[in-house]
Order: C-alpha cells, then sequence, then structure tokens
C-alpha cells in the first residue's frame, strides 16, 4: 500500500497527529506526508490512500486569509501567510483512478461540531466531489485551546486510526472485489 498524507498545521498540533497518522499507516506500506505547501496537486495512480486533515479555522478549512497570524499568534508559536487546505483542495486535480479513496480528519475545540465546525468534513466535501471514495468517517482530534496543546491520548488515538486506514485499505486491495469500503457521514 502507498498512502500520501497532506496536512495544514499552523501551531503544529495537527502536523503531530499528521506524523502519529503515517506512523499507523507505516506497517502496512510506504506513506509520504506533506506540508500542505509543498504537497502536489496531482495523486499519482500508484497512492491507495490520500488523507487530508487541517486545523478547523472559523468553523471550516484553512484559507489564505485564516492562516494569516497576528503578532500574538506569531509570539505563541503560529506560522504565517501560507497557502491553506481550501487552496490547496481547490487546486487537486480530479482523483486519477475510477476507485481513489481518501480520509479526512481536523483539530479543533473539543465541542459539539455543529458548535465549532469541521476542517475534516469540509475537506470531506471536497474530496467526494474530486472522486475519492471515504474509507472512514471524517475524524476530529481535540486540542485544548487554539494554539494547543493536543488533549491527552490523541497522538495515540491518530496512530490507532492510521492502524484502522492502513488495515482497511490492505484488506480492500487484497480481496477480490478491488472495490474498497466506503464510509459516508
Amino acid at each position: 500500500m502507498r498512502a500520501v498524507i497532506v496536512f495544514d498545521s499552523m501551531f503544529g498540533n495537527t502536523a503531530e497527529i499528521a506524523e502519529a497518522v503515517a506512523e499507523g499507516l507505516v506497517p502496512h506500506g510506504q506513506v509520504d506526508l506533506y506540508a500542505v505547501d509543498n504537497a502536489p496537486s496531482h495523486v499519482d495512480a500508484e497512492v491507495d490512500l490520500l488523507v487530508v486533515g487541517g486545523p478547523t479555522h472559523g468553523h471550516g478549512l484553512s484559507n489564505r486569509t485564516s492562516r494569516h497570524a497576528s503578532a500574538k499568534q506569531l509570539a505563541q508559536g503560529a506560522t504565517d501567510g501560507r497557502t491553506g487546505l481550501r487552496e490547496w483542495l481547490a487546486a487537486l486535480e480530479p482523483a486519477s483512478r475510477p476507485v481513489s479513496v481518501a480520509a479526512t480528519f481536523d483539530t479543533r475545540f473539543h465541542k459539539p461540531a455543529w458548535l465549532t465546525g469541521s476542517a475534516a468534513r469540509g475537506a470531506a466535501k471536497r474530496l467526494r466531489q474530486n472522486g475519492y471514495t471515504l474509507v472512514a468517517p471524517p475524524e476530529s482530534f481535540f486540542v485544548d485551546a487554539g494554539s494547543g496543546p493536543l488533549e491527552d491520548g490523541e497522538t495515540d488515538r491518530a496512530r490507532r486510526w492510521g492502524d484502522v486506514l492502513g488495515a482497511i485499505v490492505t484488506t480492500d486491495r487484497s480481496s477480490t472485489s478491488g472495490s474498497p469500503t466506503r464510509v459516508a457521514r
């Protein structure tokens, strides 16, 4: 199995989750990890799984405007002025094969999604519109504050989630049907 993870991270929390997901996927195959600024806009046909994650900004996906850090945020360790996940998804070429599979995650406050919003849900919607099939519902990982840290146990949970994704994709690829299990939300 070959997986590609693309993530956006302003304070490092989402990067930490992306790295943990990658650790969970590694036993199942090769994993390429890209910050959104360096991510290709084309996903090769050899890629079995695309995982996209980002922080929830303004109830949804990060964008160039939401990525602009204030002086206070810069003092807290934020990175400034990069491409957001919204722009990357808009530039992403359509899925390169009939059954291209994906999963999405976000980082956000531990409150109901109707209150906080969810970048993972927005990313999932855009990936489906681009021809991808979701192999798992959008997943949220929780931070204690806007700049973090992550809540206790979230990196372990992300590692387990990556392992589950890898197992789903490798099982689906080795089955005779060749069609991934679709989990929609």
